[in-house]
């Protein structure tokens, strides 16, 4: 997928990544605070709330479905794969 703007891996982009990862998979801040090396875990936030607020700039270009209320039907094939199982 082409992208006009070009990601540079820096050190920085490493620890983010780190920190994000560490989060999502349950370890507490303070321990991620730790792992960094940093002092104190408001350091450690800015590198958490970063990811709050790219989800939140990626939710707002995003548009609503178009589709109504309705049922899914799936094709036939999809139905014989599914019922092969």
């Amino acid at each position: 997928m082409p992208s006009n703007t070009a990601l540079l891996l820096t050190p920085h982009v490493l620890r983010h990544t780190t920190a994000v990862t560490l989060l999502q998979a349950g370890n507490d801040r303070a321990v991620i605070a730790l792992w960094l090396g940093h002092e104190s875990v408001e350091t450690t936030q800015m590198y958490l709330d970063t990811d709050l607020a790219t989800k939140e700039r990626a939710l707002a270009r995003t548009a609503p479905l178009r589709a109504g209320p309705g049922r899914y039907l799936p094709e036939d094939n999809v139905l014989a794969f599914l019922t092969a199982l």
